[in-house]
């Protein structure tokens, strides 16, 4: 359904079917020792603020719970921990993610140049950079590593990354036969009505269906005989202008371009990289980055320091021990034991998540995903965006996190977790939701049809569709019928149109600001000429300024004028999120994970992305006394 990873650090991606008897039964035990806690805040570290007792090892070794056992040491397949975490180990890019801040720092590029529209990128090269049998890593590398991701295709699951790049845009070949959108999903599976909040019969309103989403975004369905390939007689566009020097020419301007190579699936490969396809663990790999792999079986994976990297002499660490666990209960078991330094990737129940929050060890960040709801725009009455945004701005966040999420995500005012821009932001306003419901002809909801929301057959996903329903209803008097389908079955419906509402779930591998709202709204470059009000109205007026400006109404047009060469980043973010709202931002979910207090440098963040390199262990740490 995602398209990107399948994994992610929080349950709000997961089911939540009967785990964790044995997990809480352990909190609950563990939470007994919070009894003899003040009340007041707690200014010191002692013993009792830790879910775990933490004594340090005398070694520089540490040992992780990310995961299950990885499925691959190749960068091109690493969409998620445990592969992505030690991809990042084992090979490093041209940048690197600061783990606070997550702006891009230097790491094998130690400096870079743009040309003036930001459409041309030059890398410089650290001369001293080796590969782990000790040659050179050169230009060349990047060069052949990414024509094999070109050539690779749609097998990379993060394809999206690269459309940006001249010459690595893949282009859908013309079907022989393409099957109609009605015929597409012939094989789906009966609908199931769960739910329906009022009785007003439904008329017949999709007077025109939605193009299927393989043909809008460029994608493949798995039936309609599609196939991609690398677009033709186009120039590619990485070159290697000399042994440590690489340019790279994109399509469309990106200012953020250096932070978006720091994602794994940019980290070159020796060679052809064709040892990947016999064997996806061949720990015998030639790789770049601080740690190399020392071994790989049912027990975990064992990285040790590289002393080929170019900068060894600053790495702390001198092994990582990836520690798999079957579920959360017994990562946890292994935490409490000390038998590992840090637990993340584990899918915890909220309660589970209440009982752990009051310790020192817990952490969590926002994480880089959205859930949110689509509008099919193709169907009447969801053509007009008045009904969208009404759709869009009348359900309450705060409360559906709150009491369905039971605190445990985050309420989604904004379409990326690290978007601050004030001009995207979403409103909450149910007066002027009921307005514009009115100017569109429905005053008090008289004569909409029931709004058919389909989501995946999983019990937060259906709490919270029932909880925007009776939303829908109690702020506008619509009412909404609740269809569940299999998540295998999301993407044909999506496909075939057969929606007017569609739960989705999007997980962001960057914080490129382009790349995540192309992500969001492939084609929303443009903003489409449908009717907004009646002309000359204050609302249309206020809208379109909004558009102009970028932002809010406010601000000098003379200035608006002077800046009006803006990246496609700030198009989209305007022209989409703003005046189309086809997407319904939801909530952000959260990535969790217990650490030792003797571990340095560990930051847990939005992009599940630590620094290794950073990480030490406090062989001297001690829990501080009253």
């Amino acid at each position: 359904m995602f398209g990107p990873p399948k994994q992610c650090r929080t349950f709000a991606f997961q089911s939540e079917h009967g785990r964790g008897h044995r997990l809480l039964a352990a909190l609950l035990i563990g939470l007994c020792s919070l009894a003899f806690l003040s009340c007041e805040d707690k200014k010191t570290e002692n013993s009792d603020s830790f879910y775990a007792e933490a004594v340090p090892p005398r070694k520089q070794e540490f040992r992780w719970s990310n995961g299950k056992l990885p499925k691959s040491f190749d960068p091109a397949m690493a969409t998620a921990p445990p592969e992505t975490d030690i991809v990042r180990a084992v090979y490093e890019g041209l940048t690197d993610l600061d783990s606070k801040t997550l702006h891009e720092v230097p790491a094998l590029a130690e400096k870079w140049t743009a040309s003036a529209d930001n459409r041309t990128w030059t890398f410089q090269l650290r001369k001293d950079a080796k590969w782990t049998n000790g040659e050179p890593v050169t230009a060349q590398d990047f060069v052949r590593s990414w024509k094999r991701l070109a050539e690779l295709g749609d097998k990379v699951p993060n394809r999206n990354l690269f459309d940006n790049i001249m010459g690595m845009r893949l282009k859908p070949e013309t079907p022989s036969a393409t099957p109609t959108p009605g015929e597409a999903n012939k094989e789906t599976s009966k609908e199931e009505p769960v739910a329906q909040y009022g009785a007003a019969k439904r008329p017949q309103a999709n007077e025109r269906e939605a193009p299927p989403e393989s043909q809008r975004n460029g994608q493949t369905p798995e039936t309609g005989g599609v196939t991609n390939k690398q677009t033709e007689k186009e120039k590619f566009g990485i070159e290697a202008t000399s042994d440590h020097e690489l340019k790279v020419s994109l399509i469309s301007p990106d200012k953020d371009f250096p932070r978006l190579v720091a994602n794994p699936a940019f980290r070159p490969v020796y060679g052809d990289g064709k040892y990947f396809d016999g064997n996806a663990l061949n720990i015998a790999i030639v790789s770049n980055g601080p740690f190399s792999i020392a071994s790989s079986d049912q027990n975990g994976v064992v990285l040790t320091r590289s002393e080929k990297y170019w900068n060894s002499a600053s790495v702390s660490l001198e092994s990582i021990r990836f520690v798999p666990a079957a579920s959360a209960e017994k990562a946890l078991d292994a935490y409490k034991s000390g038998d590992i330094d840090a637990v993340t990737n584990a899918d915890f129940e909220p309660l589970a998540l209440k009982l752990l929050s009051p310790y020192d060890d817990f952490r969590q960040a926002t994480h880089s995903a959205l859930n949110c709801y689509e509008i099919n725009g193709a169907h009447i009455p969801f053509t007009d965006r008045r009904v969208r945004e009404a759709l869009a701005i009348s359900i309450e966040r705060d409360r559906l996190t709150e009491n369905e999420m039971k605190g445990s995500t985050e309420a989604a005012y904004h379409f990326l977790p690290y978007d601050t821009n004030p001009a995207s932001k979403l409103s909450q306003d149910i007066d002027r939701a009921r307005k514009l419901l009115q100017s569109a002809g429905y005053p008090n909801g008289e004569g909409f049809p029931d709004i058919r929301l389909v989501v995946n057959r999983n019990d937060t996903q259906l709490r919270i569709a029932r909880s925007v329903a009776r939303m829908w209803k109690q702020n506008l008097n619509l009412n909404a019928e609740i269809i569940v389908k299999e998540t295998s079955e999301m993407e044909a419906v999506r496909s075939s149109g057969d929606f007017d509402v569609i739960r989705r779930g999007v997980v962001f591998p960057t914080v490129d600001k382009q790349v995540g709202f192309a992500a969001l709204f492939p084609n929303e470059r443009k903003v489409e000429n449908e009717p907004t009000g009646p002309a000359g109205s204050k609302d249309t007026e206020l809208r379109q300024r909004e558009i102009r400006l970028g932002g809010p109404s406010g601000g000098d047009p003379q200035t608006a004028a002077n800046s009006s060469q803006q990246t496609a980043t700030d198009e989209i973010a305007t022209d989409a999120a703003l005046f189309d709202f086809r997407i319904i931002p939801l909530y952000f979910p959260v990535s969790y994970g217990l650490v030792k207090p003797y571990v340095q440098g560990f930051e847990l963040n939005g992009l599940d992305a630590p620094s290794l390199k950073d990480v030490r262990i406090d062989s001297d740490w001690q829990p501080k006394t009253d």
